[in-house]
């Protein structure tokens, strides 16, 4: 397994996002990353702006979900779309960014609109190899 990195899990009516990294920190922006690949291919956006963001919530689970639900806010306020991230963790208070670009339909070729981030299959988890875990199912 290559770390940092992220993927998708099956859910029958939406779709999960995980990131995986040695941080907890890592694996929050690697799930942005995946929430961003839900959309279309990371690899195409350029990431040539800078959008602040902030999150608190009383744990993980509920910090991944705002942070999350952050990102999907922004994408659609500005019309853009985000291809990296960088997050600052203290305690459950989360300052990212992420860097992106506006929307181009035919360049980007949107697959579908992230509604948000829900609680269904949230967790945020280190294992005994010390491997960070942040995923839940967004709402597509």
């Amino acid at each position: 397994m290559n770390i940092p990195s992220w993927e998708h899990f099956y859910h029958q009516a939406d779709i999960g996002v995980r990131g995986i990294a040695r941080s907890r920190a890592g694996a929050f922006e690697q799930a942005a990353l995946a929430l961003s690949a839900v959309v279309c291919d990371p690899g195409l956006i350029n990431a040539s702006q800078v959008a602040e963001l902030k999150a608190t919530a009383p744990d993980d689970d509920m910090l991944l979900v705002a942070w999350l639900n952050e990102i999907v806010s922004e994408m659609s306020a500005r019309g853009m779309l985000f291809g990296r991230f960088e997050v600052d963790l203290e305690d459950h208070a989360l300052r990212g960014r992420a860097w992106g670009e506006p929307v181009n339909v035919a360049r980007h070729q949107p697959a579908v609109e992230v509604k948000g981030a829900t609680l269904t299959g949230v967790a945020v988890e280190c294992d005994a190899a010390g491997v960070w875990r942040a995923q839940c199912v967004v709402d597509v």
